[in-house]
């Protein structure tokens, strides 16, 4: 980790380290509703296009990386929506994890598909520079947490492992030797894509070391937002998840009629669910994720 701006620039780009990192998280793993003001979310028009530039940050003073990952669940079952980060994400037991699990293995598809309603939903923040924004023009030159999903770290992958032999490999957290991110948004059957975003070819962000500075040291801590003390513990989400699913006295349980051999209750009349997001995917967490937490606090 740099502790100070000089050692961040004589470190370069440590782009191996990073390549490392990267390779860790490809393996598989084992809140109120007010707008946080530190993160930023690109404005899409009506047509659901949107573009903006942006340029991915260093790791904050004193912490290792310029990226942290978090696992999250968001869907609604008879007792509300659940609206929780996973606990998988500090490498801890998670009970929506367990039963996922569980039901997976039962060998029962309908269990299966229980378990794809409610999987897990994969993010990432890092530190970003706004140099574009045509729709808020304000937040240019500023710096805010990004709250992003799979396929843009893909594409983050992508430049610092290139597949063919003429393209050079680039730390795009590098504040000399990284580069812009053209973020361009598309409406593609319903749901944001992305595919068209890239990378601008690598140039330093401002040619001024003491402005660099500053900007550095303006970032938001990303080790604050995995530090488990943030995190719900194991019974809070079990009981939370047990009024979901219909499973604590306030709320009667209700399964679907199986082939496994008992009787089952009277169904129970959920609310009318509200309309889900048509923009709303694994990719697009900074949207899908504030649209559920807004109905959670309905609750």
């Amino acid at each position: 980790m740099a502790s100070s701006f000089a050692d961040l620039k004589r470190s370069g780009s440590n782009l191996d380290r990073l390549t490392n990192e990267l390779e860790k998280l490809s393996a598989p793993a084992s809140s109120n509703s007010n707008r946080d003001e530190r993160l930023w979310q690109p404005t899409v028009d009506k047509a659901g296009n949107g573009y903006a530039v942006i340029r991915f940050l260093p790791a904050p003073e004193n912490e290792d990386m310029p990226f942290v990952r978090m696992w999250s669940h968001g869907f609604q079952g008879p007792g509300g929506w659940y609206i929780e980060n996973s606990l998988t994400t500090i490498n801890k037991p998670d009970p929506l994890g367990e039963l996922n699990s569980k039901l997976w293995n039962s060998g029962i598809d309908a269990d299966k598909a229980t378990v794809r309603k409610q999987k897990r939903q994969l993010s990432f923040y890092s530190n970003i520079y706004v140099v574009k924004d045509p729709a808020n023009p304000e937040n240019e030159g500023k710096v805010f947490l990004y709250k992003y999903g799979k396929r843009i770290f893909d594409k983050i992958n992508d430049v610092m492992n290139p597949q063919f032999p003429d393209e050079k490999p680039v730390n795009p957290f590098d504040f000399w030797t990284g580069a812009d991110f053209n973020l361009k948004i598309r409406k593609v059957e319903g749901y944001r894509n992305y595919d068209k975003s890239e990378f601008s070819s690598p140039s330093p962000l401002l040619d001024d070391d003491g402005a660099l500075e500053k900007i550095w040291q303006s970032q938001y801590s990303l080790a604050e937002i995995v530090d488990p003390k943030n995190f719900k513990t194991y019974d809070e989400l079990k009981a939370r998840l047990n009024k979901v699913l219909g499973e604590d006295e306030a709320v009667p349980q209700y399964k679907p009629e199986t082939d496994h051999g008992f009787a089952q209750p009277a169904p129970f009349k959920a609310a009318e669910p509200k309309p889900m997001p048509q923009a709303v995917d694994d990719d697009d967490d900074d949207v899908g994720l504030d649209f559920f937490k807004s109905l959670a606090e309905d609750d």
